[in-house]
């Protein structure tokens, strides 16, 4: 409530991921190269392939974690007793472009990694990638707070992060998805059913953006927080030991 210019941090991000998206699908499906290679393709076609997928992936990394960086930055300059501004955001990303571009280069290669073991087995493929994906997305909660107020890189961050969840939550570790219920229970309003009605179906369309920008926002200030709490021992200012003790579950 006190910075509600982060709210303006997750528009830009969708605007750039749609460009990234519009700069990559457009000449893939002129060129008819969209489809997965099969086991059977040239290897030259498959690099092409991979490779394609990879600088895709780095964009929208790079620009997701840059604008969740200038969220978590504020959130944490907030935390510590400042007054942060717009510009003092967009700073604390700048200032991390290196680390940000690194850390959007290690995602990258491992959800290329995943996009392979998933096209060599449909079913198997599946299991694993759900099972790898789950690890990353709970042991890398903590890197972008750990990118932005550390400045370490990507290896060091990754391990800083699993090393303060694990310390402060314990060794088996399971994301709380209160988020994303409350906002899928927020989300309901907007079902399909309106998609018949044209004014409404647009009113349920702003009301489901405005949602997802209030998630995106919320989801990296508590990462700020979490971050605070982890690594400082104490709760900060406007939330409670019982949240954050419990914001990453045993399991």
């Amino acid at each position: 409530m006190k910075d509600k210019e982060l709210l303006i941090f997750p528009v830009l991000s969708g605007i750039a991921c749609l460009l990234v998206l519009a700069t990559f699908a457009v000449p893939t499906y002129l060129a008819d190269a969209w489809q997965v290679p099969g086991r059977e393709a040239p290897a030259s076609e498959q690099i092409v392939f991979y490779g394609l997928i990879f600088l895709f992936y780095y964009c929208n990394f790079f620009v997701i974690t840059f604008f969740n960086s200038a969220i978590v930055g504020s959130a944490v300059m907030r935390l510590s007793g400042r007054e942060p501004t717009f510009g003092d955001a967009l700073m604390a990303a700048m200032n991390r472009l290196p680390q940000i571009a690194a850390w959007a280069f290690l995602a990258a290669t491992f959800s290329v990694v995943l996009k392979i073991i998933e096209s060599r087995s449909e079913r198997v493929g599946q299991f694993v990638v759900a099972v790898l994906g789950t690890a990353w997305t709970v042991t890398t909660f903590l890197v972008v707070p750990v990118l932005v107020v550390e400045g370490i890189g990507p290896i060091d961050a990754f391990k800083r992060s699993s090393k303060l969840l694990v310390k402060t939550w314990g060794q088996q570790l399971f994301g709380n998805s209160s988020f994303g219920i409350i906002f899928f229970l927020l989300s309901l309003p907007a079902d399909s059913r309106w998609a018949g009605q044209r004014l409404a179906a647009v009113l349920a369309a702003v009301y489901l953006l405005v949602l997802g920008v209030v998630q995106s926002t919320l989801q990296a200030i508590f990462q700020a927080a979490i971050y605070v709490y982890a690594s400082e021992g104490h709760e900060p200012a406007g939330f409670n030991h019982g949240l954050l003790s419990n914001a990453v579950v045993h399991r």
